[in-house]
């Protein structure tokens, strides 16, 4: 990338993370220790065939263009500025935005899972922000079954022939939202509620989480907008590579 689209990128991860600036809480993924063992093996078993996908689907694109390492990069730091805003909804868990739409847009949804355990692992041990018993299930929700919605919703924007920013914003935005839709079912299913059982505690879940996660969701979807036009301007060479430009990611 030459100089000025550097410098872009970085402004553009600069105002992503000046979202998070204002949110300064303890409140984290579904955190270390919460949830029983029998469901962290089991969620680290889901997620395990994803992940793998996930590495030959990033190995296949670096070794067509070794430049786009760069966009997967950026796409990293992209999941992790914005997963690690943080705003107290639940016990034991947390209202924030992913970030994975960009990356599931521009790579497909098994990349994202890559980028996705590799942040929470560096979060995790970092900024004691979520687990490690607990990776498995955060990464399902947030890098796996979140992404995988995000590249649904725009190829079908596309084939819709819905406009390009619209089917950007419809997908980060909808991508975002099923993240907590799984979330809640997760913590549902350790703690379902002696009347009413699952359904139950997730429908009560839900109703915390979205009076935070609706507005964040719209936030997400609009930044990923404003991130794609600005690598449409700046790095429309390597948008071109990776098959961005010519129908749509990988």
């Amino acid at each position: 990338m030459k100089r000025k689209e550097k410098n872009f990128i970085v402004l553009a991860i600069l105002f992503a993370f000046s979202f998070a600036l204002p949110f300064n809480s303890n409140a984290m993924h579904i955190m270390e220790g919460y949830l029983p063992v029998g469901y962290c093996v089991a969620w680290g078993l889901i997620s395990l065939p994803f992940l793998i996908a996930g590495y030959l689907s990033v190995k296949k694109t670096v070794s067509k263009d070794r430049r786009s390492i760069t966009l997967i990069a950026m796409s990293g730091a992209f999941v992790f500025v914005l997963s690690s805003l943080k705003i107290p909804s639940v016990t034991g868990s947390c209202s924030h935005m992913t970030g994975t739409g960009l990356a599931a847009i521009l790579f497909g949804p098994s990349a994202v899972s890559i980028l996705g355990i590799i942040v929470l692992i560096f979060q995790a041990i970092l900024l004691a922000h979520g687990g490690i018993t607990t990776l498995g299930a955060n990464t399902f929700s947030m890098a796996i079954a979140g992404p995988f919605v995000s590249y649904v919703v725009y190829k079908i924007c596309k084939k819709a022939k819905v406009s390009d920013n619209i089917s950007i914003f419809l997908a980060a935005f909808l991508g975002d939202l099923l993240t907590y839709v799984v979330t809640s079912f997760q913590l549902a299913l350790a703690y379902p509620m002696k009347q009413g059982g699952i359904m139950a505690s997730a429908g009560k879940f839900l109703l915390v989480f979205a009076p935070t996660q609706v507005p964040l969701a719209i936030i997400e979807g609009l930044l990923t907008v404003v991130i794609i036009i600005g690598l449409r301007t700046y790095a429309k060479s390597e948008l071109k590579e990776i098959g961005f430009l010519e129908g749509g990611a990988n």
